[in-house]
């Protein structure tokens, strides 16, 4: 089944979790790599060019997935009520910061007024020109919000597990596309 129900997620928004927690892990990577590069190194320039393509990819894939999650039930969440305020607040927290970390990447190349090349597809165009003051900013929102998308992402992670091991739910398993009754 496409959509969600009150009782499970559907195939659309298990395919763009796993997706983009795939793709966001590997942009992380890459991106904590390419810091390092030296200039002489032959990825000093290419691997920030598929840093930023795939990045603006995957901000459309967060916008589709956006409009997507207002237009489709949320299953109900396990646990104590306090557990489901925690994990409405993590998820809300996730979109945050996956918006921050997106906006802030496509603000910093696009700071001098060039657009971003999508694989020589398309270009996304720069839509406002920032000084080199405003531009480093950007690029400290963007590197902090990353660290805490990435813990905030082993939080949740060690709560699926918690959910599945000590709590014997079924949250874990509805992610996946396994529907089991636990009890």
């Amino acid at each position: 089944m496409l959509k969600n129900t009150n009782h499970s997620y559907g195939s659309m928004a298990m395919i763009m979790h796993w997706l983009m927690a795939v793709v966001i892990f590997a942009m992380f990577g890459l991106g904590y790599w390419m810091t390092g590069l030296s200039y002489y190194d032959h990825w000093y320039h290419a691997a920030p060019e598929i840093h930023k393509a795939v990045g603006m990819l995957l901000l459309g894939v967060l916008l589709f997935r956006t409009g997507w999650r207002w237009l489709n039930v949320r299953p109900a969440l396990a646990g104590k009520v306090w557990e489901q305020m925690a994990a409405l607040s993590v998820h809300r927290l996730h979109y945050v910061l996956m918006f921050s970390v997106m906006i802030s990447g496509y603000l910093i190349p696009t700071a001098e007024g060039v657009g971003i090349d999508i694989f020589g597809w398309f270009t996304v165009p720069a839509m406002l020109m920032l000084d080199k003051q405003q531009a480093d900013l950007i690029g400290e929102i963007h590197w902090f919000s990353a660290w805490v998308l990435m813990g905030l992402a082993a939080l949740h992670a060690v709560a699926a597990l918690k959910h599945h091991w000590i709590d014997h739910d079924a949250t874990l398993l509805s992610m996946l596309g396994v529907s089991v009754n636990r009890h």
